[in-house]
């Protein structure tokens, strides 16, 4: 189906180095090619992988041109299809994932990349949910988490710490989380038992778990391999920060495998989201065009949840969604129906 193709704004950057070197750019956006959609972005997640990425240090992308676009989650609404494109039509709400690209107004994107957004889960929820939620779904799956587990995730408060605390304690798993004093009762509120960062950290992660600690996912990166072994852990079931850098490279691949596991695993991540399994926190949501003031938020801090862009913001004031997503919420997406 045809239309008229849209001016698209993008950021891309020439050079590595930090956001700064981010520039915003504007052109027509081209027909979508056999077997891609055209998606109008309505919100858009930044993760830590992309400021790797930009400042050069991830040597997994050493070999891709310049200049190189910013971003590889979202969500929208098809615009249009290519001739002969088969299961989507204009009018219907996605949720997304590109190697690069996805902070712009409009993408072209391959159906294969792309699952149907329930009318339930936000927006901005949907807009950041790839990279960390299917990173929390891959390694959930791979440690093998369930019922009678006992298992520790550091930086239990951050996008993919929690979701992976939300989605082992909905698998039937006794999770505790490590993070800093002021997340404690954020953690409490999704039945996480919190556990402070810091000397003795074994001896509390003990006293909390009244049994053995059976998993450890590493999300902090500072001497879990150590506490893991500590706690009696078995070596097949402790994943590192360093496990989760493969896991999020795979994620960001553009081989078609990849993509449509990524895409499957999203489609089951959204289902798990409408079904009030975990609830992601929006920490911040910024216009899309202060992109480079959201990373240095990003860098500065360390957020809760995730830290998201809108394209079309209904006010430029600046807007903090913690209470509004989370607090306020009882049941999960399900019980907040647009």
């Amino acid at each position: 189906m045809k239309s008229k193709s849209p001016q698209v704004s993008w950021f891309e950057y020439g050079r590595h180095g930090d956001a700064d070197v981010l520039t915003e750019r504007t052109e027509t956006l081209p027909p979508p090619a056999p077997g891609e959609v055209s998606v109008e972005v309505l919100a858009t997640g930044i993760n830590h992988m992309e400021v790797f990425v930009r400042n050069g240090h991830e040597p997994a992308w050493a070999d891709d041109g310049w200049p190189r676009r910013s971003g590889s989650d979202f969500a929208g609404i098809v615009l249009a299809t290519a001739p002969g494109t088969p299961g989507l039509r204009p009018g219907m709400e996605v949720v997304g994932h590109v190697r690069a690209g996805a902070h712009a107004t409009h993408l072209n994107v391959p159906v294969s990349a792309l699952a149907l957004k329930p009318r339930s889960v936000p927006w901005e929820v949907a807009g950041g949910l790839y990279l960390a939620g299917v990173t929390a779904l891959d390694t959930l799956d791979d440690v093998r988490i369930g019922a009678g587990d006992t298992v520790v995730i550091s930086a239990a408060a951050g996008g993919v710490g929690s979701i992976e605390a939300q989605l082992a304690k909905h698998r039937g798993a006794k999770v505790i989380g490590t993070c800093g004093d002021r997340n404690f009762d954020y953690l409490r509120q999704f039945g996480i038992i919190p556990v402070r960062y810091g000397d003795g950290i074994a001896d509390r992660i003990r006293h909390a778990a009244h049994g053995p600690v059976t998993a450890f996912i590493d999300n902090f990166g500072k001497d879990g391999r150590a506490i893991s072994d500590e706690l009696g852990v078995h070596a097949d079931r402790y994943r590192s920060s360093a496990d989760r850098r493969e896991v999020e490279l795979r994620l960001l691949s553009n081989e078609p495998d990849a993509v449509v596991h990524g895409t499957t695993q999203l489609t089951r991540l959204l289902d798990l989201a409408q079904r009030g399994a975990f609830r992601l926190l929006i920490s911040a949501l910024y216009p899309l065009d202060e992109l480079v003031d959201a990373y240095e938020e990003l860098a500065a801090h360390h957020s809760r949840g995730k830290i998201v862009l809108a394209t079309h913001p209904v006010t430029r004031y600046r807007t903090r969604r913690a209470r509004d997503i989370h607090e306020n919420m009882n049941g999960g997406y399900a019980a907040v129906r647009q």
